[in-house]
């Protein structure tokens, strides 16, 4: 996957993409990071790349024509319309999973990094084909959204993650909070692994973890439950995790 990040600030992206794992995925050839200085595509001699609101207003707005230029420059005829553009802002479609796994799918990217007050209106209208937000907050630009989407997105290239188990296994994947992991030693400070992880009954702890993977979601975020994907058993095991905690309150 080729992934193209529009930014006033390409500085900001030189620690996070070279280490780690989204490192090590470009290393093996399986992601391509290019970075791209929006006022590279600017008109005039200062490189300017935002200018005052039409009918007045706080702050600045980005330019259309430098964007404009920047993406169809590293974009071409060849990649339209399959190569997704995107638009970081707080107006865009809440990024989650779901999405992360639909744009791993993708053979290219470019993620376009906003500044100041927003974008000129043209651009969203007629350039970009998703806008995506990471939280209802402001944040200072888009950097740090493009970087959030970046991690999301590559680690669900095949051959990217060491254990390819890791990511169907992972909170959200199927909907649920991921349960409780434990590793050495068993003992800590008085805090005991629970029994069944030690039992070796694999249908034991397998129920177990799901159990616990319904808890959490439950206590913590029970808006997922209701996009979730349940069993009969599923049902069952939140029948008994909500009894036990009717006993307790």
């Amino acid at each position: 996957m080729r992934i193209d990040i529009l930014t006033i600030f390409p500085e900001m992206f030189q620690g996070p993409l070279q280490t780690s794992i989204i490192g090590k995925a470009q290393e093996k050839g399986l992601l391509e990071i290019n970075l791209v200085n929006i006022r590279d595509y600017a008109l005039d001699k200062h490189k300017s790349v935002d200018d005052y609101p039409y009918g007045g207003g706080a702050g600045m707005v980005m330019k259309p024509e430098p964007i404009f230029r920047a993406v169809e420059a590293i974009r071409g005829e060849d990649f339209y319309p399959q190569c997704r553009t995107i638009l970081l802002s707080p107006q865009g479609e809440l990024f989650n999973q779901e999405k992360a796994q639909e744009l791993a799918a993708s053979s290219r990217l470019i993620l376009i990094c906003g500044r100041y007050e927003g974008f000129d209106e043209r651009i969203r209208q007629h350039l970009v084909t998703d806008e995506l937000s990471i939280g209802d907050y402001i944040l200072t630009g888009g950097e740090l959204p493009a970087m959030v989407v970046v991690d999301a997105v590559s680690r669900l290239i095949p051959g990217v993650l060491g254990d390819e188990e890791s990511a169907r296994e992972e909170s959200f994947t199927f909907g649920l909070l991921e349960y409780p992991q434990y590793t050495r030693p068993k003992e800590f400070r008085g805090y005991s692994v629970p029994e069944v992880l030690l039992s070796g009954h694999h249908q034991r702890i397998r129920r177990w973890r799901r159990k616990e993977a319904l808890r959490r979601t439950w206590l913590r975020r029970p808006d997922l439950l209701a996009k979730a994907t349940l069993t009969e058993e599923d049902h069952l095991l939140l029948e008994e995790i909500k009894q036990e905690h009717g006993q307790e309150e």
